[in-house]
């Protein structure tokens, strides 16, 4: 596998060494930020920061998808994203992607500067995603998610886990392919706290390496979530050194990307990791 994103306008060299998506919430109810990017000139700004910490792409969202979380309307997510993406877009080169399931908001998103697309239903839940992606012509990221955001930490059981996760990821990779996607613009995560135990995401992490087979690139977005505050008794925001150990040892694992809230520490922790996986310091 080549695991080289190119794009109109972009080339990612996933290959060469891990690459950092930095999280923009623009939310008043995220699990991690709680609100603090919910207005436009703190989320511009959060969003300019994030660039020049090192960011290669940012991921914007308008609707939390926390455990228990409930839906926006489209047109309440547009004007939360929207502004937002236009006023980075002019101020930076680094891609932007849309966090969302809706197709009407990923294609206004894209209208506005945004360049990928990060669907955590993997096409699911909206049918019309997969003609946005093809007519747009932009990267996907494909998630695995146990259920829905409002009832998927309500006991999630497998029979399998790694198994049903590899497996949902292989046909979300089939579906996008004979809807018209181009195989070399899909990305896969395996959904670290969507509708998993904490033993789980663990679990995941530790075996990141089997879903290096579906030969697309991977990310892996452990940042600040429930497991990681588990294991250390700590809120969402005193959870950087955990997050980034699970990013350490995702990279170890194979992990082509890693979704975090701190980018700079995430760059350092990469730099690291990435010399230690070539041997050599450069």
């Amino acid at each position: 596998m080549n695991p080289t994103l190119t794009w109109e306008g972009y080339c990612l060299d996933l290959g060469a060494r891990t690459h950092i998506m930095g999280v923009l919430n623009v939310t008043p109810d995220s699990f991690s930020d709680g609100g603090r990017y919910f207005h436009f000139d703190q989320a511009v700004e959060h969003g300019l920061e994030m660039a020049r910490a090192g960011a290669d792409i940012i991921d914007i969202g308008g609707e939390s998808t926390r455990p228990y979380s409930k839906r926006l309307s489209s047109d309440e997510e547009m004007d939360r994203v929207l502004p937002v993406i236009e006023a980075l877009r002019k101020a930076l080169t680094t891609p932007i992607s849309i966090d969302t399931w809706k197709a009407d908001v990923a294609r206004e998103a894209i209208r506005a500067g945004a360049s990928m697309i990060n669907d955590i239903s993997a096409l699911r839940f909206d049918p019309s995603m997969a003609s946005v992606v093809c007519e747009t012509g932009v990267p996907v990221i494909l998630m695995h998610m146990k259920g829905t955001p409002e009832d998927m930490q309500r006991g999630p059981v497998y029979d399998d886990l790694l198994k049903e996760v590899y497996d949902f990821l292989l046909e979300a990779i089939r579906r996008a392919v004979e809807a018209g996607i181009r195989e070399d613009h899909i990305v896969v995560d395996p959904g670290i706290g969507f509708g998993k135990t904490f033993d789980d995401n663990l679990r995941i992490i530790k075996n990141l390496s089997r879903f290096l087979s579906l030969k697309r690139p991977l990310l892996l977005g452990p940042s600040n979530k429930a497991f990681i505050g588990h294991i250390l008794k700590r809120e969402p925001h005193g959870r950087d050194t955990g997050t980034m150990a699970a990013v350490a040892a995702g990279v170890l694992k194979g992990a082509h990307l890693v979704r975090v809230h701190n980018v700079g520490k995430a760059v350092e922790t990469v730099k690291i990791i990435d010399a230690i996986k070539r041997g050599k310091s450069v």
